[in-house]
C-alpha cells in the first residue's frame, strides 16, 4: 500500500528549524510586548468576502492564490493568505475602536498561498503579523522599523537592506492612474496575458509582476513617487526624519509597491540577497482605509509581517541549550520504583528527565541516551540501592560520581556537577 505524504508545498518542521522558529517567535514577542503590544490569536478560516474585500479582488493573491472552497452551508470560505484582514475584522468584531484610542496588536501562525514552492516559500507558510490601529503619526511607521532592526540584531542577522517608498493615498494614485496608463498603453503588446488585464483594472498591480518582460518594460515607467501630494510628502520626510532620530539605515526605492491593494502612505520591505530573487522576508506598511472600507469608523493603521521560514534561513543557529539534559538507566524493579519519584522532582525544578520506556539492558538504554543527545545519565541498580547511592555519568567527560539516593535533593546536587552553581527551582 503506497504510504501518504503532505501535500505539495505543506511539510512537516521539526528539529534546528523549529527550534529556529520558536527563537524568531520568542524574540519578536519579547520586543513587541516591550512596545505595548498585545497578543491575538485569531482563525485559520474566515469568508472569502473578508480577503477580497480587504486585499483587492484584482490581485494575485484573490485571483489566483487562495485555498477557497464551498462549505456544507453552501458558504463560501477561504483559508487565510495573510492576517492583516482578520486582524482588523477582530478589532472591528471586538469593538475596540471604542475601547481604546490606540490597538497595538500581534499575532503569530500558518498561513496559506497555493503558489509554486521555491526556496524559503511554501503554500502552508508562517507569519509573526503585527498591527496598531489609531495612529495617524509617522512616528510609529518609524518606530515599527527602529524594532525590526533591534529583533534582528537579537537574532545575529545583520546582512539585510530596509527599503521604503510611499504609495500616496487616493488622491495621489488617481492622478497617477492616468499618466500610467497611458504610458503602458503605448507597450501593451509587451505585457504578460495578467498585466495586460490589470492596466484596465489596477495599473499599479503591473509593478509587482514577475514576468521579466513586465519588469523590463516597468524600469522606464513614470513612477508615483514623483506625483505624491503635499500631505504625502509631508508624510514621507517626516517618516524619515524619524527613521534618522532611531539611528536605523534605510534605502528609498521609489519604485517599491506591495501586493495588496490597502495600502497607503508608507510602505517597505526588508531583503536579504542570501535569499535569492524573492529576496523580502519581512514586508509592511500603513492602510490609514482599510478599517473604514471594511464597515468602521475612519481609523489610520499600520503594521508588518515577518515570513518566519525565510528568516529562519538567515539565522545562522537555534538557541543554544543552556540547561543540561538528563537520562534515567535502571535496572530491576526496585531501581523501577524510584521513576516517578524521579521525574516529579526534575519537573519540579524545571529540567528535563527522559527514561526508556521498555526494560532494557543497561548497554541498550545507555546507547539510548547517547541517541538522545543526553548531557548527563543516572544509573540506578541493586547494587547502587543497596549502598544508597545513583551514580550520576557525565556523557561527555565520562566522568562518575555518586549521589545520596534521594529524589529530592538529586536534582539539585546533579546541577551543581553540571557546571550551575545557583539552580533555580520552579
Amino acid at each position: 500500500m503506497e504510504k501518504i505524504k503532505t501535500l505539495r508545498g505543506f511539510r512537516d518542521i521539526s528539529g534546528e528549524e523549529l527550534d529556529k522558529f520558536r527563537l524568531i517567535e520568542a524574540v519578536s514577542g519579547k520586543h513587541l510586548r516591550l512596545l505595548g503590544f498585545s497578543e491575538i490569536d485569531i482563525p485559520i478560516l474566515e469568508k472569502t468576502e473578508l480577503f477580497v474585500r480587504s486585499i483587492g479582488d484584482t490581485t494575485d493573491i484573490v485571483e489566483k492564490e487562495m485555498f477557497t472552497f464551498t462549505d456544507m452551508g453552501g458558504d463560501s470560505l477561504t483559508m487565510r493568505p495573510e492576517a492583516t484582514a482578520g486582524v482588523v475584522r477582530a478589532y472591528l468584531q471586538a469593538g475596540l475602536y471604542v475601547k481604546e484610542r490606540v490597538s497595538k496588536l500581534f499575532t503569530m501562525g500558518p498561513m496559506f498561498r497555493h503558489e509554486k514552492p521555491q526556496k524559503g516559500r511554501f503554500r502552508e507558510f508562517h507569519q509573526v503579523d503585527v498591527e496598531v490601529f489609531g495612529v495617524d503619526d509617522p512616528l510609529i511607521d518609524a518606530e515599527l522599523l527602529w524594532m525590526i532592526h533591534r529583533v534582528l540584531a537579537e537574532l545575529g542577522v545583520d546582512n539585510y537592506s530596509m527599503e521604503v517608498n510611499s504609495v500616496g493615498c487616493p488622491t495621489c494614485r488617481d492622478a497617477f492612474r492616468r499618466v500610467l496608463v497611458d504610458y503602458f498603453q503605448t507597450r501593451r503588446d509587451l505585457l504578460c496575458e495578467d498585466c495586460t488585464r490589470r492596466l484596465e483594472r489596477n495599473p499599479l498591480r503591473i509593478f509587482d509582476c514577475k514576468h521579466v518582460q513586465c519588469i523590463d518594460v516597468s524600469r522606464e515607467s513614470p513612477l508615483l513617487f514623483d506625483y505624491l501630494c503635499s500631505d504625502c510628502k509631508v508624510h514621507l520626510d517626516v517618516f524619515l526624519r524619524h527613521i534618522t532620530d532611531f539611528g536605523v539605515s534605510v534605502t528609498m526605492n521609489k519604485r517599491l509597491v506591495r501586493g495588496l491593494d490597502y495600502y497607503t502612505k508608507t510602505v517597505f520591505e526588508v531583503t536579504s540577497d542570501k535569499l535569492g530573487a524573492q529576496k523580502a522576508f519581512i514586508a509592511g506598511g500603513r492602510y490609514d482605509n482599510l478599517v473604514e472600507e471594511m464597515g468602521g469608523p475612519k481609523t489610520p493603521g499600520t503594521g508588518f509581517a515577518i515570513g518566519v521560514e525565510r528568516l529562519a534561513l538567515l539565522v545562522e543557529a537555534g538557541p543554544t541549550k543552556t540547561v543540561p539534559t538528563y537520562f534515567f538507566a535502571y535496572l530491576g524493579e526496585r531501581a523501577h520504583t524510584y521513576l516517578v519519584p524521579l521525574l516529579k522532582a526534575f519537573a519540579g525544578a524545571g529540567l528535563s528527565l527522559v527514561y526508556a520506556y521498555e526494560g532494557r539492558s543497561l548497554k541498550s538504554q545507555m546507547r539510548y541516551a547517547d541517541n538522545l543527545n543526553a548531557d548527563f545519565v543516572f544509573i540506578l541498580g541493586d547494587d547502587e540501592i543497596d549502598k544508597g547511592i545513583v551514580v550520576l555519568r557525565n556523557m561527555k567527560t565520562k566522568v562518575q560520581y555518586e549521589l545520596l539516593l534521594d529524589p529530592l535533593t538529586i536534582p539539585r546536587e546533579a546541577l551543581k556537577l553540571s557546571g550551575d552553581p545557583n539552580p533555580s527551582p520552579k
